[in-house]
């Protein structure tokens, strides 16, 4: 008998602070969900996880970054906001080595266009006012929670 197996999708995001002790969020819409996360994504087949981590950034931000230590690895399980998989994601700490070049915003959703599959949009938080409940998933609530206990 051949075993079933089970989909896992393995995400990698970078928590990335900029000269004013703030951190980068990303506001998106897709497939009718809302949410607020840190920039980063899917891991594609073959690649790696940091460079996976720099491709989502220089598609997501248009910017270059170096990926520097680990921060968490999600150690429970969890089910897909969107499909039917389970989800591992790992997170970095990630520095910038190209300036941004994007509209920042200061609400959540403030989308700059309104129609697609996907939206986005990017907002500084301050860190030093940042709640978990800024952010819409339980993993990146917990990595945020590990970064301000390392790093504040």
């Amino acid at each position: 008998m051949i075993p079933q197996l089970y989909p896992f999708n393995v995400r990698v995001y970078g928590l990335l602070i900029n000269q004013d002790n703030e951190i980068l969020v990303s506001d998106e819409q897709e497939y009718g969900k809302r949410f607020s996360k840190f920039p980063g994504g899917g891991l594609e087949y073959g690649e790696g996880l940091r460079d996976a981590l720099k491709r989502e950034y220089q598609e997501e931000c248009g910017v270059e970054i170096e990926v520097l230590e680990h921060i968490y690895t999600t150690d429970f399980y969890e089910h897909s906001y969107f499909n039917d998989s389970q989800i591992l994601s790992i997170y970095y700490r990630v520095l910038n080595l190209s300036p941004f070049n994007l509209p920042f915003k200061k609400t959540p959703f403030d989308f700059d266009q309104t129609e697609g599959d996907a939206l986005q949009a990017f907002r500084w938080l301050k860190l030093n006012e940042v709640k978990l409940t800024d952010l819409t998933f339980q993993t990146d609530r917990i990595a945020l929670n590990e970064f301000l206990q390392k790093y504040t």
